[in-house]
């Protein structure tokens, strides 16, 4: 029988938990249709108090911002593709134990987990592929973690029988028959992990673009986002030439930063719920043998 006082008490310390998390959210979301003088004052906790619009009017007409938005759907389009399909591939590939090599190819994997040639290193193979300023910088160097990649591989192994690949044989499928009528339809769960994965790294990276992009046209909304932030500690706002005073210019500094966090949120605070159950399963059947 369940003891009252461990519910009562379990209960308590998930709703705090819950609470801590969702409230900045809310705060976020709040504080971006707020005045910054109310929230510098502590007047804003669960309601929102002299309710703007005026950062979200600045940010929809910023071209710039905008055009960051486009940027980071596309790297995040492309390079969920790239990663998910290359792993899936590298995955199957390692997990068969008819492949010559394989330890050795997964062991040059596993060492660029604890070796890495440094940024220096990194930027001048960028270069001299000609990949700068190029959505290639921002999809390549990572594409593969190799975290997800042993994942993938013990799915397929714990999941994928040498025997249902002996029948196939049998009847006529060569290896690439196999993988996609078979193998694939069989692995959705860790497809839609792979995608959850790719697409919450990928929308959310700015680093490469950051090192390996010139032109502020092809800047990720994340990349965008900092630059906003940064200004706005510094001077107040981006653009805040055309303001009367600082004080203006810091005011409408500040809505932007938070409007903008609230937009670079939404897509994924949409998104992911609805995959959520295949995160579960697909992470449970990527780690429990069968």
């Amino acid at each position: 029988m369940a003891d009252p006082a461990f519910n009562a008490v379990s209960i308590g310390l998930l709703v705090l938990a819950i609470a801590a998390i969702i409230y900045p959210l809310y705060f976020i979301v709040i504080a971006s249709i707020s005045e910054p003088a109310e929230i510098l004052n502590g007047n804003v906790w669960l309601i929102p108090q002299s309710i703007t619009f005026e950062g979200y009017a600045r940010i929809f007409s910023d071209p710039a911002i905008m055009r960051g938005f486009a940027n980071s759907v596309a790297y995040t389009v492309v390079g969920t593709f790239v990663s998910v399909t290359a792993i899936l591939f590298a995955a199957y590939a390692l997990s068969r134990r008819d492949m010559l090599g394989r330890t050795f190819f997964m062991l040059l994997f596993i060492i660029t987990m604890f070796v890495d040639g440094g940024l220096i290193a990194r930027y001048l193979v960028v270069r001299d592929l000609g990949m700068l300023d190029t959505v290639w910088a921002v999809v390549l160097p990572g594409a593969i973690g190799v975290w997800n990649l042993i994942i993938a591989r013990a799915f397929f192994e714990n999941n994928v029988p040498s025997e249902l690949r002996e029948a196939a044989q049998l009847d006529g499928a060569h290896d690439f028959r196999f993988f996609f009528s078979i193998v694939l339809p069989l692995s959705k769960p860790l497809i839609f992990l792979m995608i959850m994965i790719h697409l919450v790294g990928n929308w959310n990276a700015f680093f490469d673009a950051l090192i390996f992009l010139d032109n502020e046209d092809m800047y990720p909304l994340q990349l965008v986002l900092r630059n906003v932030l940064i200004q706005s500690e510094v001077s107040g706002a981006g653009g805040s030439g055309a303001m009367d005073s600082y004080a203006a210019a810091q005011r409408i500094g500040e809505l932007i930063k938070y409007g903008m966090i609230v937009i670079s949120s939404i897509p994924l605070l949409i998104l992911l719920p609805f995959m959520q159950k295949h995160f579960t399963k697909g992470a449970l059947l990527g780690a429990v043998k069968s």
